[in-house]
Order: structure tokens, then sequence, then C-alpha cells
């Protein structure tokens, strides 16, 4: 009935891989790259909202400036 979502598990368990091949020293990674399925899905919703909020913005002033043309040669 309810819909499952295993992206967040994935995640998560990506995570606790990086984490363990870290602390055994497999890994010599970053504790940034360790960390980035915790993170990295975050910066990536925010920096898509930003691009959203820039080209809509953009849209509006254009789609602005030619009303204000369009008034003054009226």
């Amino acid at each position: 009935m309810g819909k499952s979502s295993h992206g967040g598990s994935l995640l998560g368990l990506l995570f606790l891989v990086f984490l363990i091949l870290k602390l055994t020293g497999v890994i010599d990674w970053s504790w940034w790259w360790v960390t980035s399925p915790l993170w990295l899905p975050v910066a990536a919703v925010v920096g898509g909202l930003l691009l959203l909020a820039v080209v809509g913005l953009t849209i509006y002033q254009a789609v602005t400036r030619i009303g204000k043309k369009r008034g003054a040669q009226a």
C-alpha cells in the first residue's frame, strides 16, 4: 500500500561501506568523499533550485523588458 523509498537506504548503505573502508585503511579518501553519499544529494537539489531560480529570474526580466518596449511603442 505505501511506497517504499530505496534511494535513502542505498545512500546510507553506500556511506557505511565507505566508512568501513576508510576506518579499515582500505581507502585513503578525504572525509568529504567518505561522507558524500550523505550531503551530495542535498547539494544537488540546492544547486538545481538555484539554477531554476536564476533561469526563472532571467526569463522574467526578459519578458518584462519586452513588455515595456511594446508598451512604449504603442
